[in-house]
């Protein structure tokens, strides 16, 4: 086949030797926090397209594409979820502390896909632990890789 009947975004990906971002099949769901870093990404990102268009750097070109069609997709389909205010029961947005039965305590904040970071406190809403804690109260235990651990703390972050 001839070459004028790929697509241009091919090209770039094949200049790059990189392919799309997977986007999750899961529900896109968002902290307030979450929807400004997808804008906070979106704008850093247009801001490098523009200095590779006026250096012509064509691999940079075809990494930030891809980049921005990943966020774009992300901000389309993003929910914004807020928790309701005094909730009793783990919920999207929220945050729980932890206690296993060795003592050792935790505190995650549940968010989006995209927000998550363990390493800073936060989990992703599709990750064992919070699917395992949603609908639960303070008082209540939940199983996650054979522990137990007890909901000692809800909060709104």
């Amino acid at each position: 086949m001839s070459r004028a009947f790929t697509r241009e975004e091919d090209s770039e990906n094949a200049i790059a030797g990189i392919g799309e971002r997977p986007i999750s099949t899961h529900r896109n769901l968002v902290t307030e926090r979450g929807m400004a870093q997808i804008e906070d990404n979106l704008a850093d990102l247009r801001d490098i397209m523009a200095k590779a268009e006026r250096k012509a750097d064509r691999e940079r070109i075809a990494v930030v594409s891809r980049d921005l069609r990943y966020w774009t997709a992300r901000r389309e389909s993003a929910e914004l979820s807020v928790p309701e205010p005094g909730s009793d029961v783990v919920r999207f947005g929220m945050g729980v502390t932890l206690e296993s039965d060795d003592g050792k305590k935790v505190h995650w904040k549940i968010v989006g896909e995209d927000e998550a970071n363990p390493a800073k406190g936060s989990i992703s809403h599709v990750s064992p632990m919070a699917i395992a804690l949603f609908g639960k109260k303070v008082g209540d235990v939940a199983n996650v890789n054979g522990k137990e651990w007890e909901i000692v703390k809800l909060s709104e972050s």
